[in-house]
């Protein structure tokens, strides 16, 4: 059955709606996350008073427009907090001062932060439909949307002030007008690319693994596109080596020059250059900290001393590592097998289904085409033209290259840039393998089969509403014991607090200990009701009601991994009691008797 181009932006529209409503629904009862505690006062503080003191380690476009609605408020801003004044990055303290304890509303401040970051969702499962409806047709294209619109890791934090989602779309979009421009090299194209690429850089510092990836594949087609003699194809190559440095340089004089320029303007230079000694203090080379302080100080150059500063920290914090639990243990550094098992057991069963069809289709095409016959011609001849696929499939191999090798285990939502690549690849894939097959019982079986995992995906997504932080699939024993492979964001990040408020509130409890994990403030909510707070652990002779969080429950009763010295005190012996319940999936609650 062949649907028609209205027919098809109907039943987009339909399901981009769904994706809006199930984001905005699922939200309204969740507390503040822990990196929303900095990147709403940071984002504020940019255009309330263009000053770039607060979360430098993260560009400011997603956190701009998360801000953009919080200027309609009339809000106070803790401009006299030590946080602003005296602290260096004092990001953590000025998100409490700000949100909790300047005389604002919490929920109205987070309600408003969180509605274009919807948007930002929105128009990436556009973009996705936009893209594959070009290489694969309509089909193909609500295929790839539904996979999105559906997506638990996409509905759970595309609906959170973080730059995740927005990673994802600078990804796509730049990889997508960079195609644009080696298709044909014109001026126009080459400034749009340049543009687009500038902005994804702004989004969040991962793209900055864009560069390598655009040079490579850049090399590649022009080396490809150009027949004849190897002079005719080295000739070729150089020219579009000399049209892509315009694009880069266009990126960074158009685009991320302006923009930390606006965001530095009221941003003191002897303070910029102060913090930049400061936070750089402890990284390794001499050379990088002064010419970052340099940058810093010059009148011209500050801007990019600010984005050079930022991601300095960034790919310090990849290095460094974060103390993560995973599978029963407790660590500083990473697992090679963190991301690959996230993303097993972090993605509904029936995509890995029907991955695993893609690939032996894909397999059975290659075989009955002698694909690996004069492999060289054909790899060529493929590569120039799909140069779509080729560009896609190698910023996937980067980026999870990168990933894997890198020392930051904290959380599936840093590998969200390669879900719309494999919707991509599924969705395409699939329609143009099954076209292939002569069979008309076997299309329509295949056909029928993936209606069925479809369904089966859609309904898991709906199930897990409206946890779609904690969500696992049925490999990992469903979202109920998640908890058990990876916590942090992956599970846990302070997002059920409100919960944790209604079920004290509805059993009547009136002292309850609570050691939570998260950007919200249990003060706020639970009042006079909270007996004590701890940051990890809780001591043995506590008695009575306690919650604790499931990050801080696993960090601290995990064996630690060789090498790592867990210098934390245990909590092994609340496995001798049974949670009485929990709020949302994420906080476990006790009655210790």
């Amino acid at each position: 059955m062949k649907l028609n181009n209205r027919t098809t932006n109907i039943i987009a529209m339909l399901l981009l709606g769904i994706c809006f409503l199930m984001a905005f629904l699922s939200s309204r009862n969740m507390s503040l996350t822990m990196d929303e505690k900095a990147h709403i006062p940071s984002g504020y503080s940019y255009l309330a008073f263009r000053d770039y003191r607060l979360n430098p380690e993260h560009p400011p476009l997603a956190k701009d427009l998360a801000a953009l609605p919080l200027l309609f408020l009339d809000l106070n801003f803790p401009t006299q907090d030590k946080s602003w004044t005296e602290e260096v990055n004092g990001q953590w303290d000025a998100g409490y001062q700000f949100i909790f304890n300047s005389g604002n509303d919490p929920d109205q401040i987070i309600f408003w932060a969180r509605l274009p970051m919807m948007v930002l969702l929105i128009f990436l499962g556009w973009f996705i439909f936009f893209w594959v409806k070009k290489l694969g047709g309509n089909k193909a294209g609500l295929m790839a949307l539904t996979l999105f619109s559906f997506s638990p890791t996409f509905l759970a934090h595309g609906r959170l002030v973080t730059t995740d989602v927005a990673a994802a779309l600078g990804f796509l979009i730049a990889a997508y007008f960079w195609i644009n421009f080696l298709k044909k090299p014109t001026f126009k194209n080459i400034f749009i690319a340049g543009i687009i690429l500038g902005i994804a850089l702004c989004l969040k510092f991962s793209p900055i693994l864009l560069i390598p990836s655009f040079a490579f594949i850049t090399v590649v087609y022009a080396f490809l596109s150009k027949n004849g003699p190897f002079k005719n194809k080295l000739k070729s190559t150089l020219s579009y080596a000399g049209k892509a440095v315009i694009a880069g340089i266009i990126a960074v004089v158009v685009v991320i020059w302006p923009i930390y320029q606006f965001h530095v303007s009221n941003y003191p230079v002897e303070r910029q250059v102060s913090d930049t000694k400061a936070v750089l203090a402890s990284y390794s080379s001499d050379l990088v900290k002064n010419i970052a302080a340099e940058l810093a100080g010059n009148p011209v150059w500050r801007p990019i001393g600010q984005y050079a500063l930022g991601l300095l920290m960034a790919t310090q914090r990849v290095a460094g590592g974060n103390t993560v639990y995973f599978m029963g243990q407790v660590s500083g550094n990473a697992w090679k097998q963190y991301f690959p098992v996230m993303y097993l057991l972090k993605v509904p069963l029936a995509f890995h289904i029907l991955t695993l069809i893609i690939i032996i289709l894909w397999m059975m095409a290659v075989k009955k085409n002698h694909f690996l016959k004069k492999t060289t011609n054909r790899l060529g001849r493929w590569t120039k033209e799909h140069i779509a696929e080729f560009s896609l499939l190698v910023i996937f191999i980067v980026y999870w290259l990168t990933s894997i090798t890198g020392n930051l285990n904290i959380g599936i939502r840093h590998i969200l840039p390669v879900f719309p690549i494999m919707y991509i690849f599924i969705s395409v894939g699939f329609f143009r393998l099954t076209d292939e097959i002569k069979k008309r019982k076997i299309k329509i079986a295949l056909s029928a089969f993936m209606v069925i995992l479809m369904a089966w995906y859609v309904i898991a997504s709906l199930l897990a509403f409206p946890h779609y932080l904690s969500y696992y699939n049925e490999l990992a024993g469903g979202s109920e014991n998640g908890y058990k492979y990876a916590v942090d964001s992956n599970y846990d990040w302070g997002q059920d607090l409100k919960q944790l408020a209604d079920f004290v509130e509805k059993n009547n409890i009136q002292e309850i200990n609570v050691s939570y994990f998260g950007g919200d403030d249990p003060g706020y909510r639970l009042g006079n009701k909270l007996s004590g707070t701890s940051i990890s652990t809780i001591p043995e002779e506590n008695k009575g009601w306690l919650a604790i969080s499931a990050t801080f429950l696993q960090e601290n009763r995990a064996k630690p991994a060789p090498g790592f010295d867990k210098n934390t005190a245990g909590l092994e012996w609340l496995n001798n009691f049974e949670p009485a319940s929990r709020a949302g999936y994420s906080i476990f609650i006790y009655n210790i008797p």
